[in-house]
């Protein structure tokens, strides 16, 4: 039996304010796209303010093995920058091992096929919140003329003679098959329309790179994008746009504690509707020139959410919210409309106190002044966030296990923490 990792545990000790300033990293799932995206041009492409987290370097091992050689620089929680040199022939098979470690590399079969004609992918893992059925990717990828199936673990498209471009009709705004269908409509022939598309910050940064790359993209941003396929594309130079997650993460934080936290690099345009329930719940938000203020001066408010595709309220959010809610002042309704396993959250959630039912989609959810400390465990990044927060308005220690998760999606999340008066280790 293998033992478990070393410090993957947070002990916190509960009743911080935090206070203070953060900054805000490049987006998680928007830098892991681009990284696969750059499959499509041969050459050095350079991509900046990379977080320095683990999926970075799942990515970074995938695309070597898929025959790229991968630099990174500047790892120590700065403005990171990864240079991908892309070869003629790229390889067309990602194995499960990598894979199964991480959902973003099913963003590889979009590029390759566009590229060489063929893909192997095999199925992903990462988080357990969820089916995520791969079925519009391979219809998308269909439509556009590639035959695509799943066999023995894998997805494999092929399409020896090109992609031609057609009108694509989403069922459901999936973000990853919006993303497949679009790296590999740039290279095909024709024009490609993805009706009902993902508008999420993290698509149109994708957009804005492939754009930057040569692509011909319409509509970026809007529910129906037009893509002119070109024949070939160059490498480029491109900044990852900043996390709104974990933007949102601190301001939850801030919420929920009573704390003052100025979070530099948030974009409020991104985080619209959750600024409008934190201001509800009582925050105090204010603008500032690179960012976000988000003060709390009382217990919050309890306040209903749903969440939605982009721009409505988060799914990743979605813990935070329940967290929040579990104490503050009144009864509150979070429903999920996006991933069935969300829920996991709350069982661990009850261990400190709360008082939350479930029915299906809804969470029902009593507030109470303060949860109460006691070993529980992260299935997720942000269920594991979630945990850390809930465990600072707990009465006594939390410990929360399976920290790793955490980490694929937050660099230096415990130090970023005391730096704002928290009482957090690892062990």
């Amino acid at each position: 039996m293998s033992e478990a990792p070393m410090h993957d545990r947070f002990r916190i000790v509960g009743g911080a304010c935090l206070k203070g300033e953060v900054t805000v990293s490049g987006a998680k799932n928007s830098v892991l796209k681009l990284m696969a995206a750059s499959l499509l041009a041969v050459g050095k492409t350079t991509i900046s303010n990379v977080p320095d987290i683990a999926d970075v370097d799942i990515m970074a091992d995938l695309l070597t093995r898929l025959g790229c050689t991968v630099h990174l620089n500047n790892k120590d929680g700065g403005d990171a920058t990864v240079i991908i040199d892309v070869p003629a022939e790229p390889l067309h098979r990602a194995d499960y091992e990598l894979v199964r470690k991480m959902r973003a590399s099913i963003n590889v079969l979009g590029p390759l096929v566009a590229r060489i004609g063929i893909a192997e992918v095999a199925l992903p893992g990462g988080d357990a919140i969820g089916s995520r059925g791969l079925d519009f990717h391979i219809k998308g990828l269909e439509s556009l003329g590639a035959k695509a199936h799943i066999e023995h673990g894998y997805v494999i498209a092929k399409a020896p003679n090109g992609l031609t471009g057609t009108a694509i009709v989403l069922d459901f705004p999936s973000v990853g098959a919006t993303e497949n269908i679009m790296t590999a409509a740039v290279l095909a022939k024709g024009v490609t329309t993805i009706d009902n598309a993902a508008r999420e910050p993290d698509i149109v940064d994708l957009c804005e790179f492939l754009v930057s790359m040569g692509a011909k993209i319409d509509g970026i941003g809007s529910p129906l994008i037009t893509i002119t396929g070109v024949e070939k594309l160059s490498p480029t130079s491109h900044r990852t746009i900043t996390d709104r997650i974990i933007a949102g993460t601190w301001a939850f934080a801030a919420a929920m504690t009573q704390g003052d936290i100025t979070i530099h690099g948030a974009r409020a345009d991104h985080m619209e509707v959750m600024l409008d329930k934190l201001a509800s719940a009582g925050a105090i938000i204010t603008s500032i020139a690179d960012g976000v203020r988000v003060k709390m001066d009382h217990r919050p408010r309890a306040v209903d959410v749903a969440t939605l595709p982009y721009p409505g309220f988060a799914t990743d959010l979605l813990p935070f919210i329940i967290a929040m809610n579990s104490i503050a002042d009144g009864h509150a309704i979070v429903t999920e409309n996006v991933f069935e396993s969300r829920f996991m959250f709350v069982n661990e959630l009850a261990r400190l106190g709360a008082k939350i039912t479930i029915d299906g989609h809804h969470a029902s959810i009593d507030g109470i002044t303060k949860l109460s400390g006691a070993p529980v465990e992260a299935s997720d990044i942000r269920a594991g966030a979630g945990l850390v927060l809930a465990a600072l308005v707990a009465d006594g220690e939390t410990t929360v296990d399976g920290a790793f998760h955490v980490d694929r999606g937050y660099p230096n999340f415990a130090e970023d923490l005391r730096a704002l008066g928290a009482n957090v280790t690892r062990e």
